[in-house]
């Protein structure tokens, strides 16, 4: 959801004017790369790209392929962060701009690199413990969905003890069987029990749904937007699942790209770009806002947050 917000909204730029109250944004007409920065690809696959590499690693980097005769960026490529190292900052913490970057051990000009770098953790390092449990409940499941016959174990009950051996290869044989014919046979000196346990239990679906509320927790998404824990959902504040995402999930995100491209090694002091939030907002009119949900619509605030 995060990396789809970034990869659809559209970017502009504009200056700052004081009013005398506050900053007002005047909107100008932006670079060329605002609408593809990588000649050779879509801009929703770069930014797509590289808000992945935010929430994962903490850090995006872009390599800057072409410039302006002004001397600042005109066209970029995006570089996968996993296949970036930084040996003067290892992870889990980046203390800001690495001073040498190495891309699949060959090192770049770090003059030629954009680093995007967010707030937070990447969540691999941050949510390592909370994804591996889910890795394990999500494999569990999955071993009891693919098993094509009821859980259970063969008993011998006369007869020749028969080894450890001996044992596993007939429960082989069992299994093997089971798969291939619904009816198996048994002598009288074996039998076939089944655990009495609840299927819901063997496919841990209670574990799996708490997890995945960790999940949503640690991507700051509200969950219901997941598609869990929908009991309160309405109509009415249905209305505002966009407006959530971004506050709650996205904001941080968009603007640690933004912000990023608003330095003065990709733009002229002065120049600002942002995300179209509105375009993406403003889909829900204040008329289609029912009586049971009073809120305003929501409306911009002409004032840059880093002012």
């Amino acid at each position: 959801l995060l990396s789809t917000v970034a990869a659809t909204l559209n970017l502009r730029t504009y200056t700052l004017q004081w009013t005398g109250q506050r900053y007002e944004k005047l909107y100008i007409e932006g670079e060329s790369w605002m609408t593809r920065p990588d000649p050779r690809t879509t801009r929703n696959f770069v930014m797509a790209k590289t808000a992945r590499d935010l929430i994962l690693y903490g850090r995006a980097f872009w390599m800057v392929t072409s410039r302006y005769s002004t001397g600042f960026p005109a066209t970029f490529q995006w570089l996968p962060a996993n296949l970036c190292t930084t040996p003067d900052n290892a992870p889990p913490e980046w203390f800001g701009p690495a001073e040498r970057v190495d891309f699949n051990g060959v090192p770049l000009d770090v003059a030629q690199l954009v680093q995007f770098h967010s707030g937070s953790q990447g969540i691999i390092y941050q949510g390592k413990r909370a994804i591996q449990i889910q890795l394990r409940l999500d494999q569990a499941a999955e071993r009891f969905a693919s098993n094509e016959i009821a859980a259970g174990y063969l008993q011998q009950k006369g007869g020749e003890p028969m080894s450890g051996e001996e044992l596993a290869e007939m429960a082989a044989a069992w299994a093997a069987n089971r798969r291939t014919n619904s009816i198996g046979a048994l002598n009288e000196h074996v039998t076939f029990e089944s655990y009495d346990v609840d299927p819901s239990k063997l496919q841990l679906v209670e574990g799996r749904e708490y997890q995945t509320k960790e999940l949503s927790r640690l991507m700051d998404i509200p969950a219901y937007l997941l598609a869990i824990d929908q009991s309160g959902m309405t109509y009415a504040n249905a209305q505002q699942a966009r407006q959530d995402l971004i506050l709650f999930g996205a904001r941080p995100l968009l603007h640690a790209i933004q912000e990023r491209l608003s330095m003065d090694d990709v733009m002229a002091r002065g120049r600002h770009v942002e995300f179209a939030l509105d375009e993406y907002l403003d889909e829900f009119s204040e008329t289609e806002i029912t009586p049971a949900d009073p809120r305003p619509a929501r409306t911009e605030e002409l004032v840059d947050d880093s002012v």
